[in-house]
Formats: structure tokens, sequence, C-alpha cells
């Protein structure tokens, strides 16, 4: 290593702008008018002429306006969660607890069970839904499955509750 092949870090940083004799004056190396010379503007996806990239592939799928409200865990994830004792197997295990444990977002309000993995102890667990697999393996571990009722949403409740009267009301009319 000597002094004249050292890399040089003391050059300054190119100000554009900055008159005539700095070498990127008066336009600052943007050219003479046009689009491209303005500030603030960006020609975002323009690439000459050429069809974008973005009007170039074929649409596909879809954003769903359905909510995302149901919480999907493993038995395997269970049992790791047990042996690195963040929960006890022991305790009954449902929704609540997997989200006062910060397993679970607190978003979900619905659990669903599926069954990769294999389970070690007795497991007492309170879902929504479970799949057949993992319903064996907890029965199979000596467990107990708790399947609660379908989720009706409080619209639906009125929507029904409408219905029954209306029902009821033609009903009686029918009969007078």
């Amino acid at each position: 290593m000597k002094l004249n092949n050292l890399v040089k870090t003391n050059t300054n940083k190119i100000r554009p702008g900055r008159g005539i004799g700095s070498g990127k004056g008066k336009t600052g190396g943007r050219g003479i008018k046009g689009q491209k010379s303005r500030s603030g503007v960006a020609i975002k996806a323009f690439e000459g002429g050429q069809t974008p990239l973005y009007r170039r592939l074929p649409k596909r799928g879809f954003k769903s306006f359905a909510p995302d409200n149901t919480a999907i865990i493993n038995l395997s994830h269970l049992q790791k969660f047990h042996d690195n004792k963040k929960i006890d197997l022991n305790t009954p295990v449902d929704l609540k607890l997997l989200q006062e444990k910060r397993i679970l977002n607190k978003k979900y309000i619905k659990l669903k069970i599926l069954g990769d993995g294999d389970l070690k102890n007795k497991v007492n667990i309170t879902a929504n839904y479970v799949s057949k697999q993992a319903q064996t393996k907890i029965e199979k571990a000596g467990g107990t499955l708790n399947i609660l009722k379908k989720f009706v949403f409080k619209q639906g409740l009125s929507s029904v509750a409408k219905k029954l009267t209306e029902n009821s009301n033609t009903s009686k009319k029918l009969k007078s």
C-alpha cells in the first residue's frame, strides 16, 4: 500500500445548479425543458413507450372483503408451546387463553385446530372448527374436544328474527 494508490475519500459531493463553473450548473444535468427537467415529477412505471410491466402481466385473483377472523393453529404448535412452558396443556385451551399468552392476535374471533404434528399430552380444547385428523389425534392422546356452535353476527340475528315474525304474521292471516 502506497500513498499514491490509496482511494480518495475526501472528494466533495457534486451540488447541481450552483453556477456554470461547477460543471453541473444552469440546468443541473437535467437537460432543457420537458417533464423530467421539472422538480417533483416522476414518471412512475413509464418504460419509454414499451407496454409497462403491470399491463403485460395478466390480472389474477382478488382481495376478499370477507373478514379474516379465524385463527388457525396446528397440534404441533400447541405441543411446542407446552414444551417451551408457554402454555400448560393440563388446563383447558381456548382462543381466550391463547390470546392472553400472546400466541394469537386479539383480532381473531374464531379458532380452528389442524392436525399437523402429534400430541404427547392429554388436552382439553375448545374451538369453533376442528379438522378430522386433529380430532382423531386429540382423542388418541386421551384429550377432549368442545366444538362451539356456529357463530352468528348481530345483523344475522335481527334478520332471522324479522323473518320469524313475518312468517308468524302470515300464518295468522291464513288461519283467519
